[in-house]
Protein backbone atom coordinates (compact mmCIF):
# COMPACT_ATOMS: atom_id res chain seq x y z
CA UNK A 1 0.00 0.00 0.00
CA UNK A 2 3.09 2.57 1.11
CA UNK A 3 5.53 3.78 -1.05
CA UNK A 4 9.09 2.96 -1.10
CA UNK A 5 10.69 5.33 1.23
CA UNK A 6 12.21 8.28 -1.00
CA UNK A 7 10.39 7.52 -3.73
CA UNK A 8 8.99 10.87 -5.32
CA UNK A 9 5.45 12.25 -5.11
CA UNK A 10 4.17 14.74 -6.95
CA UNK A 11 2.37 17.94 -5.46
CA UNK A 12 0.07 20.89 -7.14
CA UNK A 13 2.48 23.53 -8.09
CA UNK A 14 -0.10 26.22 -7.99
CA UNK A 15 -3.17 25.54 -5.54
CA UNK A 16 -5.74 28.57 -5.63
CA UNK A 17 -8.61 27.85 -3.91
CA UNK A 18 -10.81 31.21 -3.53
CA UNK A 19 -13.91 33.89 -4.53
CA UNK A 20 -13.10 35.05 -8.36
CA UNK A 21 -9.99 32.45 -8.95
CA UNK A 22 -11.46 31.52 -12.54
CA UNK A 23 -10.17 35.44 -13.64
CA UNK A 24 -6.95 35.27 -12.67
CA UNK A 25 -6.79 32.09 -14.50
CA UNK A 26 -4.44 33.49 -17.47
CA UNK A 27 -1.89 35.01 -14.55
CA UNK A 28 -1.42 32.05 -13.13
CA UNK A 29 -0.72 30.36 -16.15
CA UNK A 30 2.03 32.63 -17.05
CA UNK A 31 3.92 33.04 -14.23
CA UNK A 32 4.76 29.06 -14.67
CA UNK A 33 5.84 29.76 -18.24
CA UNK A 34 2.24 28.08 -19.70
CA UNK A 35 1.63 30.48 -22.39
CA UNK A 36 0.09 28.44 -24.79
CA UNK A 37 -3.10 25.94 -23.53
CA UNK A 38 -5.79 24.07 -24.65
CA UNK A 39 -8.85 24.34 -22.55
CA UNK A 40 -12.07 21.73 -22.47
CA UNK A 41 -15.18 23.54 -20.98
CA UNK A 42 -18.04 21.21 -19.24
CA UNK A 43 -21.41 21.31 -21.48
CA UNK A 44 -22.24 24.83 -21.78
CA UNK A 45 -19.89 25.99 -19.62
CA UNK A 46 -18.01 28.15 -22.77
CA UNK A 47 -21.40 30.43 -22.29
CA UNK A 48 -21.24 30.61 -18.56
CA UNK A 49 -17.57 31.26 -18.03
CA UNK A 50 -15.98 31.33 -21.44
CA UNK A 51 -15.70 34.99 -21.77
CA UNK A 52 -14.06 35.21 -17.96
CA UNK A 53 -11.43 32.67 -18.80
CA UNK A 54 -10.60 34.25 -22.41
CA UNK A 55 -10.32 37.60 -21.03
CA UNK A 56 -7.96 36.33 -18.70
CA UNK A 57 -5.48 34.61 -20.37
CA UNK A 58 -5.73 37.49 -23.65
CA UNK A 59 -4.95 39.90 -20.63
CA UNK A 60 -1.66 37.53 -19.58
CA UNK A 61 -0.57 37.21 -23.31
CA UNK A 62 -1.39 33.64 -23.11
CA UNK A 63 -2.20 31.72 -26.31
CA UNK A 64 -5.33 29.41 -26.51
CA UNK A 65 -4.27 27.35 -29.09
CA UNK A 66 -7.48 25.27 -29.41
CA UNK A 67 -10.94 24.98 -26.79
CA UNK A 68 -14.10 23.16 -27.07
CA UNK A 69 -16.80 21.65 -24.94
CA UNK A 70 -16.33 17.63 -24.10
CA UNK A 71 -19.20 15.44 -22.59
CA UNK A 72 -17.55 12.51 -23.73
CA UNK A 73 -15.31 9.86 -21.88
CA UNK A 74 -14.96 7.14 -24.16
CA UNK A 75 -10.94 6.07 -23.85
CA UNK A 76 -10.58 5.45 -26.98
CA UNK A 77 -12.22 8.81 -27.94
CA UNK A 78 -9.92 10.33 -25.71
CA UNK A 79 -6.72 8.48 -27.14
CA UNK A 80 -7.51 9.83 -30.49
CA UNK A 81 -7.68 13.65 -28.96
CA UNK A 82 -5.03 13.73 -27.08
CA UNK A 83 -2.82 12.97 -29.96
CA UNK A 84 -4.02 15.53 -32.00
CA UNK A 85 -3.03 18.20 -29.36
CA UNK A 86 -1.30 20.40 -31.20
CA UNK A 87 2.65 19.97 -30.35
CA UNK A 88 2.72 23.78 -29.41
CA UNK A 89 0.64 23.17 -26.45
CA UNK A 90 2.48 23.37 -22.67
CA UNK A 91 -0.65 22.62 -20.85
CA UNK A 92 -4.37 21.22 -20.67
CA UNK A 93 -7.28 22.85 -19.29
CA UNK A 94 -10.21 21.07 -17.77
CA UNK A 95 -12.79 23.47 -16.49
CA UNK A 96 -16.39 21.49 -15.39
CA UNK A 97 -17.31 19.06 -13.72
CA UNK A 98 -15.83 15.51 -13.15
CA UNK A 99 -16.32 14.37 -16.68
CA UNK A 100 -14.38 17.15 -18.44
CA UNK A 101 -11.69 16.61 -15.76
CA UNK A 102 -10.73 13.24 -15.91
CA UNK A 103 -11.00 13.82 -19.82
CA UNK A 104 -8.81 16.58 -19.66
CA UNK A 105 -6.55 14.83 -16.77
CA UNK A 106 -6.25 11.59 -19.25
CA UNK A 107 -4.98 13.78 -22.26
CA UNK A 108 -2.59 15.47 -20.11
CA UNK A 109 -0.95 12.12 -18.67
CA UNK A 110 -1.06 10.53 -22.46
CA UNK A 111 0.61 13.57 -23.81
CA UNK A 112 2.99 13.81 -20.86
CA UNK A 113 1.73 17.78 -20.54
CA UNK A 114 1.22 19.91 -17.20
CA UNK A 115 -2.92 19.76 -16.43
CA UNK A 116 -4.46 22.26 -14.74
CA UNK A 117 -7.63 21.37 -13.19
CA UNK A 118 -10.50 24.57 -12.56
CA UNK A 119 -13.92 22.31 -11.03
CA UNK A 120 -16.71 24.32 -11.00
CA UNK A 121 -18.47 21.81 -8.69
CA UNK A 122 -17.31 20.03 -5.54
CA UNK A 123 -19.00 17.20 -6.30
CA UNK A 124 -16.26 14.45 -4.95
CA UNK A 125 -12.30 15.09 -4.79
CA UNK A 126 -11.61 13.81 -8.32
CA UNK A 127 -10.16 17.61 -9.15
CA UNK A 128 -7.32 16.58 -7.35
CA UNK A 129 -6.60 12.69 -7.46
CA UNK A 130 -4.16 11.19 -9.94
CA UNK A 131 -6.59 9.22 -11.80
CA UNK A 132 -9.38 9.24 -13.68
CA UNK A 133 -13.05 7.54 -14.61
CA UNK A 134 -13.49 6.87 -18.16
CA UNK A 135 -15.39 4.40 -20.35
CA UNK A 136 -13.92 1.53 -21.36
CA UNK A 137 -15.72 -1.11 -23.40
CA UNK A 138 -18.98 0.71 -21.98
CA UNK A 139 -17.92 0.42 -18.57
CA UNK A 140 -16.77 2.80 -15.84
CA UNK A 141 -12.89 2.42 -15.44
CA UNK A 142 -10.20 4.00 -12.88
CA UNK A 143 -7.45 4.72 -15.00
CA UNK A 144 -3.93 5.86 -14.00
CA UNK A 145 -3.75 9.43 -14.48
CA UNK A 146 -0.96 12.23 -13.04
CA UNK A 147 -1.48 14.45 -9.92
CA UNK A 148 -2.86 18.18 -11.33
CA UNK A 149 -0.08 20.60 -11.84
CA UNK A 150 -2.26 23.38 -10.91
CA UNK A 151 -5.70 23.47 -9.41
CA UNK A 152 -7.51 26.31 -9.42
CA UNK A 153 -10.92 26.76 -7.95
CA UNK A 154 -13.59 29.99 -7.47
CA UNK A 155 -15.41 29.40 -4.49
CA UNK A 156 -17.93 31.68 -5.91
CA UNK A 157 -18.78 29.63 -8.71
CA UNK A 158 -18.51 26.24 -6.70
CA UNK A 159 -21.29 28.27 -4.77
CA UNK A 160 -23.27 28.99 -7.41
CA UNK A 161 -23.86 25.63 -8.63
CA UNK A 162 -26.88 23.11 -7.66
CA UNK A 163 -26.90 22.27 -4.43
CA UNK A 164 -26.62 18.34 -5.13
CA UNK A 165 -23.08 18.82 -5.79
CA UNK A 166 -22.11 20.42 -2.48
CA UNK A 167 -23.90 17.27 -0.84
CA UNK A 168 -22.01 14.93 -3.19
CA UNK A 169 -18.97 17.13 -2.06
CA UNK A 170 -19.75 16.57 1.88
CA UNK A 171 -20.67 12.95 1.53
CA UNK A 172 -17.10 12.25 -0.18
CA UNK A 173 -15.35 14.67 2.10
CA UNK A 174 -16.90 12.43 5.31
CA UNK A 175 -15.83 8.87 3.78
CA UNK A 176 -12.18 9.48 4.84
CA UNK A 177 -13.30 8.75 8.70
CA UNK A 178 -14.41 5.12 7.43
CA UNK A 179 -11.81 4.78 4.65
CA UNK A 180 -8.99 5.38 7.27
CA UNK A 181 -10.52 3.10 9.58
CA UNK A 182 -10.60 0.61 6.70
CA UNK A 183 -6.82 0.78 6.13
CA UNK A 184 -6.52 0.56 9.65
CA UNK A 185 -8.20 -2.94 9.94
CA UNK A 186 -6.41 -4.03 6.83
CA UNK A 187 -3.40 -3.77 7.84
CA UNK A 188 -4.20 -5.41 10.95
CA UNK A 189 -5.99 -8.47 9.18
CA UNK A 190 -3.29 -9.00 6.64
CA UNK A 191 0.09 -6.98 7.59
CA UNK A 192 -0.31 -4.63 4.62
CA UNK A 193 1.91 -1.02 5.73
CA UNK A 194 0.22 2.00 6.25
CA UNK A 195 1.73 5.28 5.38
CA UNK A 196 1.57 7.57 8.16
CA UNK A 197 2.09 10.43 6.55
CA UNK A 198 -0.12 10.08 3.95
CA UNK A 199 -3.26 8.75 6.50
CA UNK A 200 -2.24 12.19 8.68
CA UNK A 201 -3.04 14.18 5.81
CA UNK A 202 -6.35 13.13 5.14
CA UNK A 203 -7.27 12.57 8.81
CA UNK A 204 -6.42 16.21 9.63
CA UNK A 205 -8.25 17.21 5.88
CA UNK A 206 -11.31 15.26 7.26
CA UNK A 207 -11.09 16.56 10.75
CA UNK A 208 -10.33 20.26 9.53
CA UNK A 209 -13.17 20.17 7.90
CA UNK A 210 -16.46 18.37 9.69
CA UNK A 211 -15.04 21.08 12.58
CA UNK A 212 -15.52 23.85 10.56
CA UNK A 213 -18.50 26.52 12.35
CA UNK A 214 -20.96 27.36 9.74
CA UNK A 215 -24.72 28.27 9.14
CA UNK A 216 -25.01 27.99 5.45
CA UNK A 217 -23.09 25.33 3.28
CA UNK A 218 -23.26 28.73 0.84
CA UNK A 219 -20.73 30.47 2.91
CA UNK A 220 -17.19 31.01 1.88
CA UNK A 221 -15.10 29.67 4.91
CA UNK A 222 -17.32 27.06 4.71
CA UNK A 223 -16.50 26.48 1.04
CA UNK A 224 -13.23 27.19 1.31
CA UNK A 225 -12.75 24.38 3.98
CA UNK A 226 -14.36 21.47 1.93
CA UNK A 227 -12.39 22.32 -1.62
CA UNK A 228 -9.00 22.48 0.89
CA UNK A 229 -9.68 19.31 2.24
CA UNK A 230 -10.93 17.62 -0.95
CA UNK A 231 -7.54 18.81 -2.04
CA UNK A 232 -5.99 17.52 0.50
CA UNK A 233 -7.38 13.92 0.30
CA UNK A 234 -6.08 13.56 -3.73
CA UNK A 235 -2.32 14.41 -2.17
CA UNK A 236 -2.80 11.93 0.50
CA UNK A 237 -3.67 9.39 -2.21
CA UNK A 238 -0.38 10.56 -4.29
CA UNK A 239 1.69 9.69 -1.00
CA UNK A 240 0.20 6.50 -0.65
CA UNK A 241 0.50 5.34 -4.29
CA UNK A 242 -2.96 4.57 -4.06
CA UNK A 243 -6.34 5.45 -2.75
CA UNK A 244 -6.81 3.44 0.54
CA UNK A 245 -6.66 6.96 2.36
CA UNK A 246 -9.70 7.72 1.24
CA UNK A 247 -11.43 4.92 -0.42
CA UNK A 248 -12.24 1.89 1.86
CA UNK A 249 -15.56 0.12 2.19
CA UNK A 250 -18.07 2.71 1.65
CA UNK A 251 -16.86 3.87 -1.96
CA UNK A 252 -17.27 -0.11 -2.90
CA UNK A 253 -20.69 -0.07 -1.87
CA UNK A 254 -21.15 2.92 -4.02
CA UNK A 255 -19.01 1.31 -7.10
CA UNK A 256 -21.43 -1.80 -6.76
CA UNK A 257 -24.05 0.25 -6.90
CA UNK A 258 -22.97 2.47 -10.41
CA UNK A 259 -22.76 -1.07 -11.85
CA UNK A 260 -26.22 -2.84 -10.77
CA UNK A 261 -28.49 0.56 -10.54
CA UNK A 262 -30.12 1.82 -13.35
CA UNK A 263 -30.25 5.46 -12.53
CA UNK A 264 -26.86 5.53 -9.92
CA UNK A 265 -26.66 8.70 -7.64
CA UNK A 266 -24.15 11.49 -7.85
CA UNK A 267 -20.81 9.46 -6.30
CA UNK A 268 -20.48 11.27 -3.18
CA UNK A 269 -24.10 11.03 -2.43
CA UNK A 270 -24.30 6.86 -3.13
CA UNK A 271 -20.32 7.58 -0.82
CA UNK A 272 -22.12 9.59 2.36
CA UNK A 273 -24.35 7.43 2.79
CA UNK A 274 -22.58 4.36 2.74
CA UNK A 275 -19.90 6.37 5.07
CA UNK A 276 -22.85 6.60 7.37
CA UNK A 277 -23.66 3.26 7.31
CA UNK A 278 -20.12 1.63 7.69
CA UNK A 279 -19.17 4.39 10.51
CA UNK A 280 -21.94 2.46 12.51
CA UNK A 281 -20.50 -1.10 11.71
CA UNK A 282 -17.32 -0.02 12.81
CA UNK A 283 -18.83 1.39 15.64
CA UNK A 284 -16.40 4.49 15.13
CA UNK A 285 -17.30 8.31 14.98
CA UNK A 286 -20.74 7.93 13.31
CA UNK A 287 -22.24 10.51 16.15
CA UNK A 288 -19.70 12.84 14.26
CA UNK A 289 -20.59 11.82 10.75
CA UNK A 290 -24.50 11.79 11.65
CA UNK A 291 -24.25 15.34 12.82
CA UNK A 292 -22.67 17.00 9.95
CA UNK A 293 -24.50 14.82 7.93
CA UNK A 294 -28.25 16.26 9.10
CA UNK A 295 -26.99 19.40 10.21
CA UNK A 296 -25.73 20.49 6.52
CA UNK A 297 -28.73 18.84 5.28
CA UNK A 298 -27.41 16.44 3.51
CA UNK A 299 -29.64 13.92 4.78
CA UNK A 300 -32.76 15.79 3.88
CA UNK A 301 -31.83 15.74 0.63
CA UNK A 302 -31.37 12.30 0.41
CA UNK A 303 -34.91 11.73 1.57
CA UNK A 304 -35.99 13.28 -1.38
CA UNK A 305 -34.51 10.31 -3.73
CA UNK A 306 -36.81 7.58 -3.67
CA UNK A 307 -33.81 4.94 -3.14
CA UNK A 308 -34.58 1.54 -3.07
CA UNK A 309 -33.32 -0.64 0.15
CA UNK A 310 -33.31 -3.70 -2.12
CA UNK A 311 -30.74 -2.45 -4.51
CA UNK A 312 -28.60 -1.05 -1.54
CA UNK A 313 -29.01 -4.59 0.16
CA UNK A 314 -27.57 -6.55 -3.38
CA UNK A 315 -24.92 -3.54 -3.19
CA UNK A 316 -23.64 -4.45 0.09
CA UNK A 317 -23.35 -8.18 -0.82
CA UNK A 318 -21.71 -7.42 -4.10
CA UNK A 319 -19.27 -4.77 -2.62
CA UNK A 320 -16.46 -7.40 -1.65
CA UNK A 321 -16.10 -8.36 -5.52
CA UNK A 322 -15.57 -4.70 -6.77
CA UNK A 323 -11.41 -4.93 -5.04
CA UNK A 324 -11.38 -8.63 -4.24
CA UNK A 325 -7.32 -7.85 -3.33
CA UNK A 326 -8.98 -5.06 -0.56
CA UNK A 327 -9.74 -6.54 2.82
CA UNK A 328 -12.10 -4.03 4.52
CA UNK A 329 -14.98 -4.34 7.09
CA UNK A 330 -17.39 -5.20 4.31
CA UNK A 331 -14.73 -7.85 3.14
CA UNK A 332 -16.16 -10.12 6.00
CA UNK A 333 -19.31 -12.03 6.44
CA UNK A 334 -20.13 -10.58 9.73
CA UNK A 335 -19.57 -7.12 9.35
CA UNK A 336 -21.97 -6.99 5.67
CA UNK A 337 -24.83 -8.40 7.56
CA UNK A 338 -24.16 -5.91 10.31
CA UNK A 339 -24.35 -3.33 7.17
CA UNK A 340 -27.53 -4.77 6.06
CA UNK A 341 -29.17 -4.60 9.69
CA UNK A 342 -27.96 -0.53 9.55
CA UNK A 343 -29.59 -0.28 6.63
CA UNK A 344 -32.94 -1.81 7.77
CA UNK A 345 -33.10 -0.58 11.57
CA UNK A 346 -31.68 2.90 11.71
CA UNK A 347 -34.06 6.34 12.29
CA UNK A 348 -32.58 7.95 10.11
CA UNK A 349 -31.98 5.32 6.64
CA UNK A 350 -35.89 4.51 7.37
CA UNK A 351 -36.31 7.90 6.18
CA UNK A 352 -33.96 7.86 3.34
CA UNK A 353 -35.01 4.25 2.08
CA UNK A 354 -39.12 4.59 2.91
Amino acid sequence: MARNKGSEINIPTILKVEKDAISGLGADLKDHKLDEVVIFFGNGLIDMFGERVFDSCREASVSILSYQELDDVNIETMTSMAFSISNRAKAVIGIGGGKVIDAAKYMGYLRQLPFISVPTSSSSDGFASASASLLVEGKRVSVPAAMAFGIIVDTEVIRTAPDKFLYSGIGDMVSKITANYDWLFEAEHKGNSVDDFAMMIAKKAVNSFVRVPFEDIHEQLFLKELLDSLAMSGIANEIAGGSAPTSGSEHLISHALDKIGEQPQLHGIQVGIATYIMALVQDHRYIRIRTILTKTGFFDYCKTLGLSKDLWIRAIDMAPAIKPHRYTYIHEDEYREMAKRVLVEDDILKQIFA
